[in-house]
C-alpha cells in the first residue's frame, strides 16, 4: 500500500471501502493487528487461537462497515467485536492454555511504562518478558481486560468504558486494582511493546488470510 494511503484515517478509509475499494480493507488490518492480538492473548488465549479470533473480528467487522454510523471511534467498535469474540469463545469452547514462544513486534504506548535505552536491559527485558505475561494473567479477568485496554492498547478511560458498557468511574477503579497486583519491579522494568507483540512477519500472513475469506465470502453471495 501507498504510504499515502496509510495515511488516511480510519474514516476515510471506511468511506473509501464503502464506496467499493475493498482492497483498503488491507490497511485497517494492518493499523489494528498488534491492538486485536493484545486482546486476544489477554483473554489467555494461544497465538493460533488469538489469530482465528483476529480473522472472525475482522470478517464480521468489514461485513458491517456500512452499518458503522460514526457514535464512536473506529477503535473502539473494532475493539467491541474482538471483546465479543474473545467472550463467546470462551463460554462456548475449551481453549489451550498459554504456549510460550513467539517473539512479536508491538505498537507503542507510554501510558504507564518507561521506554528502555539501554541495550543491557532491553535484552534482559525480553528474557523476562514472559514472567510479566504471566503476572498480567494473575489478575482476575475484569482487571486484566481494563489493564490491557487502558495500559498496553492506549484506550482512554472513555473508550475502554465505552467498550466494556462500564462507567468511567469502574475503568479507574479496576485499573488501580490491577496495577496494585502487579511487582512494582515488574511494571519498570517492561515496555508495552514487549508484551504480547505481534510480530510483522505474522502480519502479512494476517492480511492474506482475512481477504481471502472476505473475497470467499463476497464470491459465496454473488452465485
Amino acid at each position: 500500500m501507498e504510504t499515502r494511503l496509510q495515511q488516511y484515517s480510519d474514516l476515510e478509509i471506511i468511506e473509501k471501502i464503502n464506496e467499493g475499494d475493498v482492497k483498503l480493507f488491507e490497511i485497517l488490518i494492518r493499523r489494528y493487528n498488534p491492538f486485536l492480538y493484545k486482546i486476544g492473548r489477554t483473554y489467555r488465549y494461544n497465538h493460533q487461537d488469538t489469530e482465528d479470533l483476529m480473522q472472525d473480528a475482522y470478517v464480521n467487522t468489514f461485513f458491517s462497515l456500512k452499518k458503522f454510523e460514526h457514535r464512536s471511534s473506529f477503535k473502539t467498535w473494532i475493539t467491541r467485536i474482538m471483546l465479543n469474540l474473545c467472550y463467546q469463545r470462551k463460554h462456548k469452547l475449551s481453549f489451550k492454555n498459554e504456549i510460550t514462544g513467539d517473539d512479536i513486534q508491538n505498537e507503542k504506548s507510554n501510558i504507564m511504562f518507561h521506554q528502555s535505552t539501554n541495550n543491557e536491559k532491553i535484552t534482559v527485558n525480553k528474557e523476562l518478558g514472559r514472567v510479566l505475561e504471566n503476572a498480567i494473567h494473575q489478575i482476575p479477568e475484569d482487571y486484566r481486560i481494563v489493564f490491557s485496554l487502558r495500559e498496553l492498547n492506549g484506550l482512554s478511560v472513555a473508550e475502554t468504558a465505552e467498550a466494556l458498557n462500564i462507567t468511567e468511574s469502574n475503568v479507574k477503579v479496576r485499573l488501580n486494582r490491577a496495577k496494585t497486583m502487579l511487582q512494582k519491579e515488574i511494571k519498570k522494568m517492561y515496555s508495552p511493546e514487549e508484551i504480547f507483540e505481534f510480530n510483522l512477519i505474522y502480519c502479512d500472513a494476517m492480511v492474506d488470510r482475512v481477504m481471502s475469506k472476505i473475497n470467499e465470502l463476497k464470491n459465496g453471495e454473488n452465485e
